[in-house]
């Protein structure tokens, strides 16, 4: 497959059923470029051609193209501390089936174990490829370092692909989910856009002229130990006020903890919170104007107008939006583009997700490059 068949391919693929007028827009290419390009494509059977419809650019009847049925499955992975989610998606990464493993044991063996059993489980037909996500710096398939689980220099892909016999592809979580995002998600069809994620952790992702933003610096969390309030918690690192301090679940419950005297989850603080608790109310407040400094902060630096929010803490959004709201506007420049804010609220799934687009983006190159 040529770059330009494969360009044609994650085009379909992204934005289909899309009509060829669309396409030769989107690609800057001709009618007939176009026509040449689908042929060796719709032969292959990777790309079929819908029943007609009105295409009111060329004025009449035109057959949109979309990727085939049937080309398969993908399972995406999320890791975290204490469990381990899986999802088994089609190729547009729409979700099929959902297994969840506790885990008991952080010792690597223990948690690709439990992988290998949560993959297993999902009972996925013509299983193409696995993608596995996890806090922290990966580098080709290895875990080089991931605080939620302790480890260093694991090699995740080698020992599943072993025990799974199909490719498997390791990345960070929240590069997986920005890509997620970019490819399947609220922004499919967005030059750029920012994530800010919050849950366990606190994670920034960006994506500029259409390609996840990838340094060495862009899994190393350090969107998480921004300063928001010089006077907030401190962090495990001994950050005052960053936005772990501010943001993390386990941060925020753990002060409403202290105030109410006894043990609270992140669910209950929320309800408490959502409720007009008082004491709840002060520190999830203070949470929310967190949030809204940061959102502020990413679109102001990044130059973007378009954010992803999404995590397994995000629905902090919606108890303090007004606090949220507030925080950004006092961070605005008044002549700055309104923020068009999109809501993952989908929790860890979106990270297993995230974790399965980047299996099938590996897929579609594979095939590009004829390995697969």
């Amino acid at each position: 497959m040529s770059e330009s068949e494969a360009a044609l391919a994650r085009a379909v693929l992204i934005h289909g059923p899309v009509s060829r007028s669309d396409l030769t827009r989107r690609l800057g290419l001709s009618p007939a470029s176009l026509t040449r390009l689908a042929k060796p494509l719709l032969e292959s059977g990777l790309l079929v051609e819908r029943e007609e419809v009105a295409d009111g650019s060329v004025g009449r009847p035109s057959r949109p193209l979309d990727i085939a049925p049937g080309l398969g499955t993908f399972a995406g992975v999320k890791i975290t501390g204490d469990a381990v989610i899986a999802v088994g998606t089609d190729i547009r990464a729409g979700t099929l089936a959902v297994e969840e493993r506790a885990l008991d044991d952080r010792a690597p063996a223990a948690v690709l174990g439990a992988v290998v059993a949560a993959v297993t489980a999902l009972a996925l037909d013509d299983l193409v490829a696995v993608g596995v996500s996890l806090g922290g710096v990966v580098h080709d398939g290895v875990a080089v370092f991931a605080p939620f689980l302790d480890w260093r220099d694991v090699d995740v892909r080698n020992a599943l692909e072993t025990a799974l016999g199909v490719p498997v592809h390791v990345e960070n979580d929240v590069v997986a989910l920005a890509e997620a995002e970019r490819w399947f998600g609220a922004g499919r069809g967005l030059e750029g856009f920012a994530t800010v994620t919050i849950g366990a952790g606190v994670g920034y992702g960006l994506v500029v002229a259409g390609e996840v933003v990838r340094t060495p610096d862009a899994t190393t969390g350090t969107g998480g130990h921004i300063p928001l309030d010089p006077y907030g918690p401190v962090c495990s690192d001994g950050h005052r006020g960053c936005a772990q301090a501010m943001l993390s679940s386990g941060s925020i419950t753990a002060q409403v903890s202290a105030a109410l005297g006894r043990t609270v989850d992140y669910d209950e603080t929320l309800r408490l919170a959502a409720s007009d608790d008082p004491a709840v109310r002060t520190i999830v407040g203070a949470a929310g104007s967190a949030l809204g400094t940061l959102i502020a902060l990413a679109a102001n630096l990044s130059l973007q107008s378009s954010i992803v929010l999404a995590g397994e803490g995000i629905a902090l959004f919606g108890v303090v939006q007004d606090r949220v709201r507030a925080a950004i506007a006092a961070g605005r420049d008044p002549q700055a583009q309104p923020l068009d804010i999109h809501v993952d609220d989908s929790g860890f799934r979106a990270w297993a997700r995230g974790a399965a687009a980047v299996a099938i983006q590996a897929s579609m190159e594979r095939m590009r490059s004829g390995r697969g």
